[in-house]
């Protein structure tokens, strides 16, 4: 069973891989890194501000903080415990993709898709009340995951797993500030 989703998945990566071009690959590689979404994370974090101030900002980002450190270290765990080899690795379909950046590390699970799924899931469950179109702010994770399939350097099921972390982390950490909120970060 697990060898047959591990082929679907090599397929499927073969695939979302080959709808690349040359022509683009600078675009991705600029969409991989984070610190080029630095200005819509500064327009989130305005807006956020703007609804609740200073300090229940500082609070938030504080968790967005433990987010991505719990979602990352998890993938490093992962990584170095399955050594699964990243699609730029992989013997059996190196010749058959479009490597744009290469990675010697293991892949699974993608932190890029874990952290990034965590963070936009985590705000989107605290102000999805106050904003008229609170799911547009998953075209951010949708993107930046699908550029890691794009440059060769994560399978599919790499960025599922990181999505179903992501994902995780932010409802236990979601319930925790909403517990701890009224008591320890009263509103002003």
């Amino acid at each position: 069973m697990l060898d047959k989703l591990i082929a679907v998945d090599k397929q499927l990566f073969v695939f979302l891989n080959g709808l690349g071009s040359a022509h683009y690959d600078g675009l991705w590689l600029l969409i991989t890194k984070q610190i080029y979404w630095t200005p819509l994370f500064l327009l989130v974090f305005f807006i956020l501000q703007k609804k609740i101030g200073w300090k229940q900002l500082g609070i938030l980002l504080l968790f967005i903080a433990v987010l991505i450190l719990i979602s990352d270290q998890t993938a490093n765990l992962f990584k170095t415990t399955f050594q699964r080899l990243r699609p730029c690795n992989d013997p059996e379909i190196k010749d058959l993709i479009r490597i744009v950046k290469d990675s010697s590390t293991y892949g699974f699970f993608s932190a890029h898709a874990s952290s990034s799924m965590a963070c936009t899931t985590f705000v989107f469950l605290l102000f999805k009340k106050h904003f008229k179109f609170p799911f547009l702010f998953f075209l951010f994770p949708l993107v930046f995951a699908y550029s890691r399939i794009y440059l060769g350097v994560h399978f599919p099921l790499d960025i599922l797993a990181g999505f179903a972390f992501g994902t995780f982390y932010a409802l236990l950490l979601q319930k925790a500030y909403q517990f701890l909120q009224p008591k320890y970060f009263p509103q002003d």
